[in-house]
């Protein structure tokens, strides 16, 4: 049985779903990538972009969710730590 994700692994579900996507999805699109419910996801969306690591755009009345180059950071800082606890064999 698989264990519950951590708040951070959400994190970066939602990041690198984002990222894939060549850093714009659609919210709806999001959702299902990221296997959250609705409520989950704009919880966690808003702290996301609270903490400057996604933004939203409109584009022909169309909501988008981007990945900040923060955001981008991110992702890139939580592959090394993961790749260091590996290797220790954490």
């Amino acid at each position: 049985m698989k264990t519950k994700r951590t708040k951070i692994e959400i994190i970066r579900d939602i990041l690198s779903a984002i990222n894939i996507q060549n850093g714009r999805i659609k919210p709806t699109h999001l959702l299902y990538k990221a296997n959250l419910s609705h409520n989950k996801l704009k919880e966690y969306t808003e702290t996301l972009k609270n903490k400057d690591l996604i933004k939203y755009t409109k584009e022909k009345n169309r909501t988008y969710i981007e990945i900040t180059r923060k955001g981008r950071e991110f992702l890139a800082e939580y592959r090394k730590i993961m790749h260091f606890t590996d290797s220790l064999g954490f």
